[in-house]
């Protein structure tokens, strides 16, 4: 069986992030044949293209952890109804310079938790339309708003609710089979970071 590494992003930098204990879960529900790595944000400066010739050290560990990534994993939280800065910053240092863009043909999935009833669908839907632009190829279905609870997950990411546990293990599954669907039409290729300076 073929393994596919998966790039993960929480979107959220808080030390008690619920999006980082339902990554925990995902993880721990994937099927086989996946392994994880997550990709920092919290230490990027801010993007300019100022330094679109020279990336400073964090956004080039950044772009080589989504180049060495068979696919993208997004689990974040909604602020203000869109997604966290921290996380659009980290995705626009990825997508520059122009014509290295780390996430073009690369399989992504979305999903996010969120005390609120509708579970970061609005943060969603407004990812999914900067991925888009960035010509990463997404999976759509089955889509997955969360909506986190106390004991829902704990903090080494068991998920108490059997049949939340049920839907994010068919989650995981999906999103695997996507990958593989995916990446039979479109291999894995590395995108080139800009030098240090």
């Amino acid at each position: 069986m073929t393994t596919y590494r998966i790039g993960y992003f929480v979107g959220s930098l808080a030390s008690n992030s619920i999006n980082r204990r339902l990554a925990n879960a995902l993880i721990r529900l994937a099927p086989d044949g996946l392994e994880f790595e997550e990709i920092a944000i919290k230490d990027l400066p801010l993007y300019s293209s100022d330094h679109d010739h020279a990336f400073p050290l964090e956004a080039r560990n950044l772009k080589d952890a989504i180049g060495r990534s068979h696919a993208v994993l997004f689990v974040t939280p909604e602020y203000n109804r869109s997604i966290p800065g921290g996380l659009k910053n980290a995705i626009d240092w990825a997508s520059r310079p122009w014509g290295a863009n780390s996430f073009a043909r690369k399989p992504s999935a979305v999903i996010g938790t969120s005390p609120g009833s509708i579970g970061t669908a609005v943060a969603q839907q407004s990812l999914r339309s900067v991925l888009g632009f960035l010509n990463s190829p997404q999976m759509n279905a089955p889509e997955a708003y969360i909506t986190f609870t106390p004991d829902l997950i704990t903090e080494d990411g068991q998920v108490t609710n059997p049949s939340t546990e049920a839907f994010l293990r068919k989650y995981m599954q999906e999103f695997r089979d996507f990958i593989v669907r995916v990446l039979t039409v479109l291999p894995h290729e590395t995108v080139e970071c800009p030098p240090q300076p």
